[in-house]
């Protein structure tokens, strides 16, 4: 039977801990399975309990760090240095999988050696409220080719993947490297793609593979929104300077790649502006960002309506919002909110 190796960093989420190694070890039938759990360093009792959880269960292996290393230094660890499963997952120790999730992952990186990852959906909740109902009935898979997974994602300028929901082949993992340092917050986004330039991509059809917690008091800020768009571009941009020559138009989806991250940054900045959370100082880091993106940026329309909205005294804002805020801004709203798992910490 092919083996799992299921990697948990930690740092302060030792009170999620016990949820997530149960939904790993005890709702995973008929997977042969092991789980690292490596405190990077906490300042709270997440060590604790992790070494009593490990006492509990000889299938759980614990490393404590004396110093904090960061969460990419953590990753690596877990993933090149320990994982010795068939295939291997890095969730967050605030996260857990669904019943039968890592089953279904394997049957079909067993039955298609030529994928090097599998996902499927994530179930997202927000914590202190009910999870939701997972669905556990599988209704097929697709197999793409990872050239034509990477252009997609590509073209499309965003994650499509969140993380835990994800299963990896390990020889791949160990071919391709570890997470870059120089991409603390799109490190996954970079890793994806990365693995799609050297095997083909699986996804499962009608189910979802893993709950992700989001954290209400980690809500982003403009300043976070730059730091996330200056990642993703550094991420996009990496990947084409190593493996563009591989596409079929790199220079094309390089120019469509700096024009949407460019209108984002100022789609962003606008909509702060609505929904009455413009910081000054992070807009003007948002605009200099999407004119260093695309020189052009003073041709989106959404750039004139930013500086409309710039125009406007404060004071007013109160006054006009209602004619502004609509379902289409509260949605966006909801995007942005949605974002924050970037910044949430491991």
């Amino acid at each position: 039977m092919t083996s799992i190796s299921v990697v948990i960093p930690c740092y302060q989420y030792g009170h999620f801990l016990e949820e997530a190694v149960t939904s790993v070890l005890d709702d995973q039938g008929g997977v042969q399975v092991r789980v690292l759990i490596i405190d990077d360093a906490s300042p709270d009792d997440s060590a604790d309990i992790a070494t009593k959880i490990a006492a509990r269960d000889p299938r759980v292996d614990v490393i404590v760090h004396e110093t904090n290393k960061g969460n990419i230094t953590t990753y690596n660890e877990g993933l090149l240095e320990w994982a010795d499963g068939d295939y291997c997952v890095l969730m967050s120790a605030d996260d857990r999988l669904t019943p039968g999730a890592l089953r279904r992952a394997r049957d079909l990186l067993d039955a298609h050696p030529e994928v090097g990852f599998v996902y499927g959906h994530p179930l997202w909740f927000w914590h202190g409220e009910q999870m939701p109902v997972p669905r556990t009935r599988l209704r097929g898979w697709s197999v793409w080719p990872g050239q034509w997974w990477a252009e997609r994602r590509l073209r499309q300028g965003e994650n499509c993947i969140t993380s835990p929901e994800v299963v990896v082949r390990t020889s791949l993992q160990k071919h391709v490297g570890g997470y870059d340092p120089r991409l603390p917050h799109a490190g996954d986004q970079e890793m994806w793609l990365r693995l799609a330039a050297h095997a083909d991509v699986g996804f499962l059809r009608g189910v979802d593979q893993a709950f992700y917690r989001v954290h209400g008091q980690n809500m982003r800020t403009q300043f976070a929104d730059v730091l996330d768009l200056r990642q993703k571009l550094l991420a996009f941009d990496m990947t084409l300077e190593l493996y563009g020559a591989r596409l079929s138009d790199a220079k094309r989806l390089s120019d469509g790649i700096h024009r949407r991250l460019s209108r984002e940054a100022l789609w962003i900045a606008a909509r702060s502006y609505d929904l009455g959370v413009a910081e000054p100082a992070a807009v003007e880091e948002l605009v200099a960002f999407a004119f260093d993106c695309w020189p052009q940026a003073d041709r989106f329309a959404i750039y004139h309506a930013l500086q409309a909205r710039r125009r406007v005294n404060p004071q007013a804002m109160p006054f006009i919002r209602p004619f502004l805020v609509t379902p289409f801004v509260r949605k966006a709203h909801g995007w942005l909110q949605r974002q924050s798992w970037k910044y949430r910490g491991y």
